[in-house]
């Protein structure tokens, strides 16, 4: 599946919303503060326009990961991605009206008309949840990356269409045909975070994504049901390996942000450099993760978003990219 972004890179300047629209945003609003800190911390930095679109955007997402999450039967959450599929085919084809019952519904339509949304990516989105829903296992990275390009790579691309590129000349321009491979790549190195994160939660829930490959070659193909691994087993070493692997995508999706003006820019920094933190933590004590999530502070999650807001990610980025084109 390769990145795309549809319609132009700036968004139109539609009327202001309505009042049904604008209580449709801020329950949108409500679910991002309460159920995604690390986003809403990255968000919060966008004029209010964009952050009401990517709210719209994580509640319909929060949606379909709480469908493929929830404690329903398989074939009920088939049957519950499917109708939510159906949803955003009403949405695609604007019949959802501004005093329609569904919050969601109302704020990703009002959004959509007002960015250019590739609202395509919300469907590759429900199938990788169905890919959960089955149980589907992953032999190697790259049957992994197909899975991560939909639960992530495609909401870089749906962020895309709501942050737009910037005009500029020399370098950036020449990136910026690239702009949704990078947000692709991006979300990649997003999820492969979230999966090392979150390694004892998903056994516990019966899920391994790791590449039996990589679990393999570091005698960890027993899972991670436990607190300790077995003897003779490298969960360390599997740990680094897959560190590498994300700061390798991490380099590449970081060229993202030279393309983006400074809020938008300043969001993708916070949230991207929020993980690249956590990546950190990981890297240092690997076990920490098989005890419980590991997280970060509330006061270097602000330090992270004044990084962001000042543009000096941004910058450094830029700087290497030019040093390697020379």
């Amino acid at each position: 599946m390769s990145p795309n972004v549809e319609g132009p890179t700036q968004a139109s300047s539609p009327a202001a919303p309505s009042a049904p629209v604008l209580a449709a945003y801020s329950y949108c609003e409500a679910v991002t503060g309460s159920q995604a800190r690390n986003f809403a911390y990255g968000i919060r930095l966008l004029p209010t326009d964009k952050r009401q679109a990517m709210s719209a955007l994580y509640a319909f997402s929060r949606r379909v990961d709480d469908i493929g999450d929830g404690t329903l039967a398989p074939g009920a959450k088939l049957a519950r991605l499917e109708e939510t599929r159906a949803l955003l085919g009403r949405i695609r084809a604007e019949e959802i009206d501004e005093d329609d019952t569904d919050p969601v519904a109302v704020a990703l339509a009002h959004a959509a008309r007002r960015f250019p949304i590739p609202l395509g990516g919300l469907d590759e989105l429900i199938d990788g949840v169905l890919m959960d829903v089955r149980g589907e296992t992953y032999e190697t990275w790259d049957d992994l990356k197909d899975y991560c390009r939909c639960v992530a790579g495609a909401i870089g691309r749906l962020s895309l269409g709501v942050f737009g590129t910037v005009g500029a000349g020399g370098l950036a321009a020449a990136d910026a045909a690239r702009a949704g491979e990078y947000a692709d790549t991006l979300g990649l190195a997003l999820q492969l975070t979230n999966i090392l994160r979150d390694v004892r939660e998903d056994a516990a829930n019966g899920r391994t994504y790791l590449p039996a490959e990589d679990l393999a070659k570091f005698g960890c193909s027993d899972g991670f049901a436990g607190e300790r691994m077995p003897a003779g087993s490298d969960f360390a070493g599997l740990v680094h390996h897959e560190v590498r692997r994300a700061r390798a995508l991490f380099v590449e999706g970081y060229r993202l942000l030279p393309l983006l003006d400074r809020r938008s820019g300043a969001c993708v920094a916070a949230m991207a450099g929020i993980y690249r933190r956590l990546l950190d933590r990981i890297e240092r004590e690997p076990e920490a993760v098989l005890r419980g999530r590991v997280s970060l502070p509330t006061h270097e999650k602000a330090y992270v978003a004044v990084r962001g807001l000042s543009g000096l990610d941004a910058r450094s980025i830029s700087r290497q990219s030019t040093r390697r084109r020379i």
